[in-house]
């Protein structure tokens, strides 16, 4: 079941507890922290299980036309079961009944080293009807690569 998260301090404490769950995609403390405060403010939908937050995602607004994926998760022992799929049609959901025409995201692009779950990220957005639009150099810093990929909503 995906449902709104409204409350501020339930959106923050939800989103650190994932994040710090998947270090290899959320490596840096301050920046787990830095995410948990900004999402307050921001529109999340979380998966729940058997009463259990199984994953979430939280979208930044771009008026006129686009919605931000700012971030998306789920819980390692749920990962494979779909629900990040089901967070991103919510999403495109959400988007599309606030008038959007496109959901956007941002993620690290190759960088030549092994890094498995980030080519899985990536992959999860190309079967998900992402297009690749720009690879930013140094939008974030030096040695990270921001990878901008937009999907149309239709």
């Amino acid at each position: 079941m995906i449902s709104e998260i409204t409350c501020p301090d339930n959106k923050s404490a939800l989103c650190a507890d994932i994040m710090s769950g998947l270090p290899e995609w959320f490596e840096e403390p301050d920046g787990i922290a830095a995410c948990a405060d900004l999402v307050t403010g921001l529109p999340v939908l979380a998966h729940t299980d058997g009463g259990t937050c199984t994953g979430f995602i939280a979208l930044k607004y771009h008026p006129p036309a686009a919605a931000e994926i700012l971030v998306i998760a789920t819980r390692r022992e749920f990962h494979g079961r779909g629900i990040g799929r089901s967070l991103l049609q919510a999403a495109e959901a959400h988007a599309r009944q606030s008038g959007c025409s496109l959901l956007t995201v941002k993620t690290l692009a190759p960088r030549g080293r092994h890094e498995p779950h980030l080519d899985s990220t990536r992959a999860f957005y190309d079967r998900n009807g992402f297009l690749k639009a720009e690879i930013f150099p140094t939008l974030w810093a030096e040695g990270h690569p921001c990878l901008f990929l937009v999907k149309p909503l239709h």
